[in-house]
């Protein structure tokens, strides 16, 4: 249990290997580098809001806009993502990080995420606006139960 928990501890440090993490890493490790510890005494709405200004600077920076998302089809959404098939082998996932106090959250649950179930690992693709809320997209294997 130790050693899990060593590795948990690498892997949302950034200093951890995981399927898809450089990207995920780089941009948790930015975003860290980038608050100020004010704004999240000031409280959580006005550090997420703080945190993805600083995000779409990141984006922006590091060219990673996606500006349309090639899509098969629409297969369904919760509150929290929408997916699609790209093809019989994928799919790409939408998602704002509605459930999460921050994008850091979120990145860490995606690194998490591919270090427990790297045979369904996200890897990020980039980023995308609508209706000016942000979304993360992801890529993942499409497991049809068919």
């Amino acid at each position: 249990m130790k050693k899990i928990n060593n590795e948990i501890q690498l892997i949302i440090s950034g200093k951890g290997e995981v399927r898809y993490g450089s990207i995920i890493k780089a941009i948790s490790g930015y975003l860290r580098r980038s608050q100020s510890a004010n704004s999240m005494a000031k409280g959580a709405l006005l550090y997420k809001k703080e945190e993805t200004e600083a995000l779409k600077k990141y984006v922006i920076k590091n060219k990673l806009w996606i500006s349309k998302v090639t899509i098969g089809g629409y297969i369904s959404e919760g509150a929290e993502q929408k997916v699609y098939l790209t093809d019989e082998k994928y799919v790409i996932k939408l998602n704002d990080s509605i459930f999460y106090t921050s994008w850091e959250d979120y990145l860490n649950s995606l690194l998490l995420h591919n270090y427990f179930f790297p045979d369904t690992a996200y890897g990020l693709i980039g980023f995308i606006e609508d209706n000016s809320v942000l979304f993360a997209v992801c890529k993942a294997a499409f497991c049809n139960s068919n």
